[in-house]
């Protein structure tokens, strides 16, 4: 199993903030389903301001490439994307349509 982190800021305005929070208490069904069948095992996001942090657990069979490609072939999902952009916005250095950012670990704590 693996694990990765990405950071994603949110629209800095405390009355979308409290929409986008809303919304994740209700993601859609179709949206869930997405998630689980790419191989993503676990999923958390945690906010402080506007800046999300996302912690993903997965399976040996995800790939982000065929993440992106089913994502890309599902109505439902782009349905949902193109909605959270009302709320999101890329962190500094993210291309142009970049959401989510990998974040590197430069400390782990040992046993």
């Amino acid at each position: 199993m693996n694990r990765y982190c990405l950071a994603l800021d949110l629209v800095n305005d405390p009355q979308l903030i409290k929409e986008y929070e809303v919304m994740h208490e209700q993601v859609w069904p179709e949206i869930e389903a997405s998630i689980k069948d790419s191989g993503i095992v676990a999923m958390e996001i945690y906010r402080t301001g506007n800046r999300l942090f996302m912690i993903m657990e997965v399976n040996d069979a995800f790939s982000f490439d065929q993440k992106a490609a089913a994502d890309a072939e599902n109505e439902k999902v782009q349905e949902w994307e193109q909605l959270m952009w009302k709320y999101q916005q890329a962190i500094p250095g993210a291309k142009p349509g970049e959401k989510w950012m990998m974040m590197n670990r430069i400390f782990e704590l040992k046993a």
